[in-house]
């Protein structure tokens, strides 16, 4: 339960807070980067996109090849694969970029090595040695299609708790529609936010340096891949223990050893199943779980969710073992609904059809009759956090990142000197206006005058994408019934490219995504009262466009980092996200026919979970159909909703406090990541949790500061191994013995599973799940 980030339902994304306070204080070496000397320079990140990486480019590599869209296509298959097996396990993963970069490169040069390339056939499939562009617009094809598309989250709820099966065409053209139509959003808004050298996009710039030394310095990276290739092979051996042979190895905690009828043990010490506990002090010895996260996260990231973390523990236990909202008659974790019926001894799950008409609307009458249902506190803790998340993260960036935000947003504020000249003269308002503009146009990103050298693509290509997909997406939703008139359709495509614009400025200048979808679930709720139906595809096309427009942006200037042509980017990325959108409702439609049942339970197994699915259905409904009833003033939830104005205070005595003690180390103090994992627990298999923070600080606070060659050298491709060596045996896994394909192969049962019955790390299993 791993990935030291933000964003998601409720597992989190990437991030990098390190440049969240300190954005004009990052240490960086020109020198260990590039040659591993000794002499050290402070730089801010401009320095580092404009100096750490290469500024030159050869324009005559050819990235059009026959290994390209083979290996494209095979990795993008395999990547959406792995998103949609991910979307259905207890702990939700990502796919690595890390590992695909490295697989890729792998692949490419050894297909240079054994195709033919005399003759015509040979000109055709291996013209000239694997290079550096080929191998950029395999990453960007493969990652755009290594997600699982929201809308497959929208399917799969529709199927499991409403019935509904809509016919493959159109649901695969919903799933174009609605990724496609962030990637329109992105081209249309590519001048602001890939272009300008202050849009660094952070979180692209180390993926940019392993790119380039892996092309750079091909006789240092055969010792590297010495290490690469047996940290694989024996993380792919392992991984069949704790996937499929020994369980119990996901999570041994000594606690629940020493008593294992206690269900308070369960609750604080468990953590080896979906949902079972917290995890505290058990050891995880399955990296499905403990990710690569603490490899690649920044110091300052793991100290704040460290805080976030243990304060969570508390939190959690408090409200439960306080009754908080009733807590103690509804599971510890679940991400379900509940009815009132529930108590101590079963757990009864609200059954929403009962207050749903024909149309899938709410019924009032029999909501009068069936009551409220109730959200497990530690979810409604979850749902409250992240709001304060939300908008901790708005006042934090502006007070720590103001000056770079204003000028993302044009909006520089005349001063009262520059309104007393304008009122006395006022052209020299206009005057004022061109300088700047001249001004802004000669800070044009050396990286993008590199890229002068291509074509680019035309702005009527997006336009063409951005339209077409609004009218793909708007055919759909009338034919899926989904109760969301054109004009909610409208506002929530509004409401999206604006959150792009502004939140895409932040992700681009510091690198904090910030994930919009209980907010605009909130406005859905609002706007289309007891439609849970319209609210899902309200955020389908609210918040998932944005989410989806982000991450193709950020793919942009991977492209422009690396000198991939513009017209390159836009097919890969066009051909990837199609790609990956087939893959998962192919997927999708076989798990959730295999795993129904298990993907329905509360707990679920250590294997899969439907638990994202659970949490979205939860919502659609608490939010779609009774937020008047929950969340409004003087209601149960109040709070939830309340969070987002107390969220705005959270930075501030923090900020304060560092004016008036600069040396005490308060700007460290990221509020935003902190409010985030104070939900960090609510979902997962939380054994691993503890050994990934340990692992991390070793990471980051010894190898990375003691021995810093070693890291700069090592540490990507050390990453790399482990995920690819997972990720490897999670996909044969999945379809050989997991039933992906149909018909699991469970192993015999014996001590090492818990002889197949409760939980694998023999905490006791609570009778109330039924």
């Amino acid at each position: 339960m791993t990935d030291f980030g933000v964003a998601g339902a409720p597992r989190f994304k990437s991030m990098s807070t390190e440049t969240l306070t300190r954005v004009d204080s990052t240490e960086v070496s020109r020198e260990d980067l590039e040659g591993w000397g000794k002499e050290r320079a402070v730089a801010n990140m401009e320095d580092l996109a404009l100096k750490a990486l290469h500024i030159d480019d050869d324009p005559t590599l050819n990235p059009w090849t026959f290994r390209m869209f083979l290996l494209g296509i095979g990795l993008s298959a395999f990547g959406s694969a792995l998103a949609t097996i991910f979307l259905f396990k207890p702990q939700s993963v990502s796919v690595s970029v890390i590992f695909l970069t490295v697989i890729s490169y792998v692949g490419g040069n050894a297909l240079a090595a054994i195709l033919p390339s005399r003759g015509a056939l040979g000109r055709w499939l291996n013209p000239h040695l694997f290079n550096a562009k080929e191998h950029l617009a395999i990453i960007i094809m493969a990652y755009s299609a290594s997600s699982a598309a929201y809308a497959t989250e929208v399917l799969a709820t529709q199927k499991l708790y409403y019935d509904v099966v809509p016919s493959p065409i159109v649901a695969i053209l919903l799933l174009f529609s609605s990724q496609l139509l962030g990637y329109g959003m992105a081209g249309v808004l590519r001048k602001s936010l890939v272009y300008p050298t202050k849009m660094l996009w952070p979180s692209v710039l180390p993926l940019s340096s392993l790119i380039e030394t892996l092309h750079r310095d091909r006789l240092e990276m055969k010792k590297r891949f010495n290490l690469f290739w047996v940290v694989f092979g024996v993380v792919a051996v392992w991984e069949l223990f704790p996937q499929y042979l020994a369980p119990f190895l996901t999570g041994i905690s000594v606690f629940c050893l020493a008593r294992r009828d206690s269900l308070v043990f369960t609750n604080i010490f468990g953590g080896a199943a979906g949902n079972e506990g917290l995890g505290l002090l058990s050891l995880c010895f399955d990296f499905q779980y403990i990710t690569i996260s603490p490899f690649v996260t920044p110091l300052i990231t793991l100290t704040n969710g460290f805080a976030g973390y243990i304060i969570c523990i508390a939190l959690f236990l408090g409200l439960y073992y306080g009754n908080v909202w009733d807590a103690l008659r509804f599971p510890f974790l679940s991400q379900q609904l509940f009815s009132s019926r529930s108590n101590e001894t079963l757990f009864d799950v609200y059954n929403q059809s009962l207050i749903l008409d024909d149309k899938f609307e709410l019924d009032p009458a029999a909501l009068e009759i069936q009551g409220l249902p109730f959200f497990a506190a530690t979810n409604a803790s979850y749902l409250l956090t992240t709001n304060l998340g939300i908008a901790a993260t708005i006042v934090h960036v502006y007070l720590w990142n103001y000056d770079a935000v204003k000028n993302a947003f044009g909006f520089n504020l005349p001063s009262w000197a520059d309104v007393r000249r304008y009122a006395s003269s006022p052209s020299l308002l206009w005057k004022d206006r061109q300088a700047a503009r001249s001004s802004a146009e000669k800070e044009t990103d050396p990286h993008y005058q590199q890229m002068l050298a291509y074509k680019e693509v035309p702005s009527w290509w997006y336009l063409a994408i951005l339209v077409t997909s609004i009218v793909v997406a708007a055919a759909c939703i009338y034919a899926l019934e989904s109760t969301l008139p054109w004009w909610g359709f409208a506002i929530a495509i509004l409401l999206s490219f604006t959150a792009t614009l502004f939140f895409g400025a932040m992700a681009g200048l510091i690198g904090f995504q910030v994930p919009i979808t209980s907010v605009i679930q909130l406005i859905g709720g609002y706007l289309h009262p007891g439609k849970p139906v319209a609210n899902m595809y309200f955020v389908l096309f609210g918040a998932n466009a944005q989410s989806q427009a982000l991450f193709l942006v950020s793919n942009l200037k991977l492209g422009q980092y690396g000198k991939l042509s513009p017209r390159c980017t836009f097919a890969v990325q066009i051909l990837g996200t199609m790609l990956g959108a087939v893959v998962n409702y192919v997927l999708m439609n076989s798990i959730t026919t295999s795993q129904r049942e298990i993907l329905l339970s509360i707990q679920g197994t250590n294997i899969w979970s439907g638990q994202v699915i659970q949490s979205f259905n939860s919502n659609a409904i608490a939010f779609g159909a009774l937020s008047q009833y929950m969340f409004s003033i003087g209601r149960t939830y109040q709070w939830i909703v309340l969070a987002l104005p107390l969220g705005f205070l959270v930075p501030l005595p923090f900020y304060f406090a560092h004016k008036r003690f600069p040396k005490l180390g308060f700007d460290y103090v990221v509020t935003p990541a902190i409010c985030w994992y104070l939900g960090y627990l609510s979902v997962g298999i939380n054994s691993s949790v503890g050994l990934a923070f340990a692992i991390g600080f070793f990471v980051q606070f010894y190898v990375r500061k003691q021995h810093a060659e070693w890291f700069l050298r090592y540490n990507f491709i050390l990453a790399a191994a482990i995920s690819g060596g997972v990720e490897l045996l999670v996909f044969v896994t999945t379809f050989a013995v997991q039933g992906a394909s149909g018909t699991a192969i469970p192993f015999p049962p014996y001590w090492g599973n818990n002889f197949q019955t409760g939980n694998v790390d023999f905490c006791a299993l609570n009778p109330a799940l039924g």
